[in-house]
């Protein structure tokens, strides 16, 4: 009997906390609410419409004159997006703060909403705004540029477009690469392309009985077993190199039997010895 009323009580004390703290969350709530919407009125939300309209005819306007000085201006077509997105969402927030005063809405209130929001939002996107900040320092930087041809932890191909989060390549077999952008600044990149000339290296051999002089466009770098080695260096734009570098090595080949050089492969000469000398009799021991 006594066990049965301890927990009775027990159990309606702790259900009168819960109703308390109920009703203190409600109350906090409907206060909260009140400071935001409780001065609200017909008059107030017709300004506020007249405002929107404003707003928006205001926003078109400064978006259509940003997009004219971008095209007048010198900076890669990558970088507009960005431009163009962050004036938009700074005017979008200004208007909203216009909006929310107009409305009686306490502008404060609606501040540390907001700044909660985005701090939870910026924390569950950590990978994504790194590599938004690395978008930014490649397009501020320029270490690559659309249609430059670069080589990133192992992987090499043409860039098609550098995004907010990735940077699309193409291989030269015609497949996409999608690189986060923070892997591009966070590595060493080769970029083929920049200096705007590159330089062909090809090596040849030739036979040792083959005439030096005869081998006019190549140097000697190199004596084989079996070969003279000769490199051929040729200058070409970097849009050219791929072309001219298969047109020089298919084209060597030509002129070394026009000219008689003969481009050896690795071989073993092997000579035999005959005929040898008879061993020295050995002089006889005396006892």
């Amino acid at each position: 009997m006594f066990t049965n009323t301890v927990s009775s009580e027990a159990v309606g004390e702790l259900a009168t906390d819960v109703a308390s703290d109920l009703n203190s969350t409600t109350t906090q709530a409907h206060s909260f609410l009140d400071s935001l919407f409780g001065g609200l009125s017909l008059s107030k939300i017709i300004a506020a419409g007249i405002l929107l309209i404003l707003c928006v005819v205001f926003i078109k306007l400064i978006m259509h004159a940003t997009d004219r000085m971008l095209k007048k201006s010198k900076l890669e077509k990558s970088v507009h997006s960005f431009i163009r997105s962050a004036v938009k969402i700074v005017l979008v927030f200004v208007a909203i703060m216009l909006l929310a005063g107009t409305l009686g809405i306490d502008t404060s209130s609606l501040l540390a909403v907001l700044s909660v929001v985005g701090l939870a939002v910026s924390l569950s996107i950590q990978d994504s705004l790194s590599n938004l900040a690395s978008a930014v320092l490649i397009l501020t930087t320029k270490p690559l540029k659309v249609g430059d041809y670069i080589e990133v932890k192992g992987k090499a191909g043409t860039v098609q477009e550098i995004g907010v989060i990735y940077t699309r390549i193409n291989t030269f077999d015609n497949q996409i690469i999608y690189i986060p952008n923070s892997q591009i600044t966070s590595n060493e990149i080769t970029n083929s392309t920049a200096a705007g000339k590159r330089r062909v290296d090809l090596k040849v051999t030739a036979s040792y009985d083959c005439p030096t002089e005869k081998v006019k466009s190549a140097r000697v770098s190199g004596y084989g077993e079996s070969a003279i080695e000769y490199t051929i260096r040729v200058w070409t734009s970097a849009e050219s190199y791929w072309e001219v570098y298969y047109d020089v090595l298919e084209n060597i080949k030509n002129v070394f039997d026009e000219e008689g050089i003969v481009m050896t492969y690795p071989h073993l000469n092997v000579h035999t010895i005959a005929d040898l000398p008879a061993e020295a009799p050995k002089p006889a021991v005396k006892s």
